[in-house]
């Protein structure tokens, strides 16, 4: 405790900033995602009202359920161009001035959207809603790399982790927040609508007050003084040689400091082995099951004989427990590391879900069984939110070097988009066919993920990028050569920001 509270005070401006980073990141759309449950039967009847004003007939239902599944894809569509188109600014603009412009993006989609209702327009909403989901693909990979180059080495698996929590906790506010007794309701949803333009005011107003991250202004800008600048505004005063010492390695380690293309990624075999890796952590997080889990909760709990709004209540009481394990993820993930916690948790997920189709099969059979689910289910979002929900990101941030991060994250971001529609496109049928045994698939991911983890992801744990990418050496070229890191950087450079 003792050792926790002398950080907080040493680096008080990197929770700072991490915080700053935080709310106009995932906690963004975290919100968006949650609270979009909520507006659905009122975009439905503002959307019928608007049809029958302008054309004096009701929209046919056909037509209004293919306008709300547009306006719910449409965010995944636009995502995924922002993911795509996320490696070529960062590289020309600097993280920084990506997010701050990208703020401006999500303020003037929330106005848009905000005014819908008034304008009498359902089309502003589709448009509000696409420029959204660009601000988002945009800004989670900007915060994934962002957060993770600005903390020294014995916390940045706890800043790592933070951008799952703020996920999660963005969720619960937006949860929150879509009850009927406060944004939720008839009069006041376009106000719920347009409030994912206040955490983007609050990024745009405080991130100017803190720095680029240190390694891309000494590595990729060569601004020697602007890293020693921003280490001692993050880090406070006191000797980082070390820290330093790990980055110039890493510089004398590339042959340029240019930053690589997605296709100069993909055909480099010495990142062979992390590009598999990241393909298969983001491939895990679509498969694992934990969006089947939440639509099959509020049928859990209508079986169980709850009223529908205690189990309003009570899926908020399951957001609630993925937050608090967040923040558990984030306590303990320096000292398990990060391979025990995918590992574990990706077994221990698809045990559950085992437990859970046991239950689901039997629920009509007692009717306590209904009861065992959501117990169950509950346990699965916190092993979920402990392990693989913060672990996977600080992974993927780790394993790859300055050079390839950018790249690589538009890989994982095109990844994932693709995952969410693909999986938002076929679930359904999925569940029609399957029913509960749906689990099933989610289960063979789970296990086979665990296994290949086990196998084959090094622990990166208090190691450098030098010493991540010699582990990942040792199966990108097998038998044949490994070159071999310099172990030595500028003798004339040292480093300490005691003034």
């Amino acid at each position: 405790m003792t050792g926790f509270l002398s950080d907080l005070v040493q680096y008080q401006g990197l929770f700072q900033m991490i915080v700053v980073l935080g709310i106009g990141g995932t906690f963004q759309i975290g919100f968006q995602i949650s609270s979009l449950t909520y507006m659905s039967q009122h975009v439905k009847a503002f959307i019928n009202e608007t049809w029958l004003e302008r054309y004096g007939y009701p929209i046919q239902q056909d037509n209004l359920l293919f306008l709300w599944s547009i306006t719910v894809s449409i965010f995944g569509i636009g995502g995924l161009l922002g993911s795509s188109g996320s490696r070529y600014l960062t590289v020309k603009y600097g993280k920084k001035k990506c997010l701050l412009c990208n703020n401006l993006l999500m303020i003037v989609a929330a106005s848009i959207m905000g005014f819908s209702k008034i304008a009498q327009s359902f089309e502003m909403i589709l448009i509000g809603r696409f420029m959204c989901g660009i601000s988002a693909g945009l800004c989670v990979p900007l915060h994934h790399q962002y957060v993770g180059e600005i903390p020294p080495k014995k916390l940045r698996g706890f800043a790592n982790s933070t951008s799952s929590f703020f996920w999660s906790l963005g969720k619960a506010v937006g949860q929150i927040s879509g009850q009927r007794e406060l944004l939720g309701s008839q009069a006041l949803w376009p106000m719920l609508m347009a409030s994912c333009g206040f955490p983007a005011l609050v990024q745009l107003v405080t991130l100017p007050f803190f720095p680029e991250s240190p390694p891309y202004l000494l590595m990729h800008k060569g601004d020697q003084e602007g890293c020693k600048k921003a280490i001692r505004q993050l880090w406070g005063e006191g000797h980082h040689q070390a820290e330093i010492d790990d980055i110039m390695k890493e510089k004398a380690t590339m042959k340029n400091t240019k930053i690589l293309s997605v296709l100069e990624l993909v055909k480099e075999p010495a990142f062979r082995w992390q590009l598999y890796m990241i393909v298969i952590l983001t491939a895990t997080i679509q498969l694992c099951g934990i969006n089947a889990i939440y639509f099959y909760t509020s049928e859990v709990l209508q079986a169980a004989g709850f009223d529908e709004r205690m189990v309003s209540y009570m899926t908020l009481s399951i957001g609630l427990s993925e937050l608090v394990a967040a923040v558990v993820c984030s306590s303990i993930i320096e000292r398990l590391g990060r391979k025990t916690l995918l590992r574990g948790g990706y077994w221990i997920m698809g045990s559950l879900l085992a437990c859970i189709t046991v239950t689901l099969s039997l629920q009509d059979w007692y009717f306590w069984m209904p009861y065992c689910s959501l117990c169950l289910i509950i346990l699965f979002v916190v092993v979920f939110a402990v392990g693989p929900g913060g672990a996977t990101i600080s992974t993927r941030v780790e394993i790859f070097t300055l050079s390839c991060r950018p790249p690589a994250f538009v890989i994982s971001a095109v990844l994932n988009w693709l995952g969410v529609f693909v999986i938002g496109t076929t679930f359904p049928f999925i569940v029609e066919g399957l029913k509960h045994f749906c689990f099933l698939i989610s289960m063979g991911a789970l296990f086979t993920s665990g296994i290949i983890v086990h196998l084959f992801l090094p622990e990166t744990k208090g190691k450098s990028i030098i010493e991540i990418t010699e582990e990942f050496n040792k199966l990108n070229f097998k038998n044949k050569h490994v070159p071999t890191a310099p172990n030595h950087v500028t003798e004339d450079y040292t480093f300490c920001t005691r003034l």
